[in-house]
């Protein structure tokens, strides 16, 4: 069965394509021409039968994922599922099962079925967990424990799967002469990491990469170029190891292009903010314009528990610049699991990111959405302003908590509204002329 990317380019507009068009409000053509030379990606594996496809990429609108998945002090799957939904009702494009408790492969097939968003996944984790459990350390694990959890997330239908490809013995050199303050902050970049060191090996991932790109074309599985070496706090950003793992990404995407497999190329974490826009710009250079997804990124390393406001500050930014996909920080980050309402919060602060983005980048569907809420606002249609509100179940509480049910003008300004009392005298004003 063809890919996504080897339809696209035989010229064949697939139903995935229509869809995204329809979304976009563009034409189902420029959809398939982006999806034929990479710029945009469709992550939608054949396997995964419920999914409203979304597209990624140069030209649409800027996505946000939401991470979930259980942890080995939190290993039940249920409240994962309940996550889910709260990430779908406050209008996360898509999830990530990151789940490292038990029973992870129940829990990435409950996440599959149970989502019309796009699913990722990550491999290496379920192959840490399982090898430690068969052999004791992740450095004992083989090609065949890699390459059998990959083939299951793939059948399952995982629509794209996070592979650190570009870590290898070059990454490695430049990390240690180099030094960082972090080291390695990347759960699946510190697992390679730790097991290179340990064999004196080179990474798997890379060396065997055809054979990945074999599984990922078999099920239209997107691959998403993982930056093991992503810098984890603001002192390490942009150093030799980070870029020299890009360098690598950007010659890994044109492999996985030649074998028709769509990719996504994963960026960095901490960045401080007059850095983001080179290091967006330089990854769409050396990576051929694929589609960008990142982490945040968080600007200052100071903010736990106001680490969603850290990110969406470093978000709008880096979709400003070339960032295409934005991985939501919740509250949550660097002090425990999320739960509901980290997830909620962290996706609408990545919306509103995404958002920003996309008014700076002249998206029509993003200005006519603001125009509705300035009209409404001018003529103090509230339930209107309440129903256009990126996050409508807060806004409706603060107005029914903060004023009388029948204010016209909200309890700031009561009797003194400027868009009540200038309304007033335009109108006189107009009957007059």
């Amino acid at each position: 069965m063809a890919t996504q990317m080897q339809l696209a380019r035989q010229g064949v507009i697939t139903e995935a394509m229509k869809i995204v068009a329809e979304q976009e409000h563009v034409t189902a053509e420029f959809i398939r021409e982006g999806v034929a030379n990479g710029t945009i990606a469709i992550p939608c594996n054949i396997n995964h039968k419920n999914i409203i496809p979304r597209g990624v990429g140069t030209g649409l609108t800027v996505k946000v994922n939401a991470n979930i998945g259980t942890s080995s002090s939190y290993p039940d799957p249920e409240p994962e599922l309940a996550k889910l939904q709260a990430a779908i009702d406050a209008g996360a494009d898509s999830v990530m099962d990151l789940s490292t408790g038990n029973n992870i492969s129940a829990s990435r097939q409950a996440i599959i079925a149970a989502s019309t968003v796009m699913v990722g996944t990550v491999p290496m984790y379920q192959v840490t967990v399982e090898t430690i459990k068969k052999r004791g350390a992740v450095v004992e694990m083989t090609k065949e424990d890699i390459f059998d959890v990959i083939r299951q997330q793939a059948a399952d239908g995982a629509d794209f799967m996070t592979i650190h490809c570009g870590i290898n013995k070059n990454v490695l050199k430049a990390l240690i002469d180099e030094g960082r303050e972090m080291d390695v902050v990347s759960r699946g970049g510190s697992f390679i990491t730790g097991w290179m060191l340990h064999n004196d090996a080179e990474n798997p991932l890379y060396e065997y990469y055809d054979e990945i790109l074999d599984i990922c074309a078999e099920y239209d599985v997107t691959i998403s170029l993982g930056d093991g070496l992503r810098p984890g706090c603001i002192a390490d950003a942009t150093d030799r190891a980070q870029i020299q793992e890009l360098l690598n990404l950007g010659e890994l995407t044109q492999r996985a292009w030649d074998k028709g497999v769509q990719v996504m190329v994963e960026g960095p974490g901490h960045v401080p903010y007059n850095q983001i826009a080179a290091n967006m710009q330089l990854q769409k250079r050396l990576c051929h314009g694929a589609p960008f997804y990142v982490l945040g990124p968080l600007v200052t390393d100071v903010a736990p528990g106001y680490d969603h406001i850290t990110s969406a500050i470093g978000g709008t930014l880096a979709a400003v610049s070339g960032a295409n996909f934005l991985c939501y920080v919740t509250p949550a980050e660097h002090l425990g699991l999320p739960d509901l309402n980290d997830v909620r919060e962290g996706v609408i602060a990545t919306r509103i990111a995404a958002h920003a983005a996309d008014l700076a980048n002249s998206n029509k569907q993003a200005w006519e959405w603001d125009l509705k809420m300035a009209r409404a606002r001018k003529v103090l249609d509230w339930p209107a302003q309440l129903d256009l509100a990126i996050d409508p179940v807060k806004a409706k509480e603060y107005r029914r908590r903060k004023n009388k049910s029948d204010d016209e003008a909200c309890s700031m300004c009561g009797d003194y509204c400027a868009v009540k009392i200038v309304g007033q005298y335009l109108e006189e004003h107009m009957r007059k002329h």
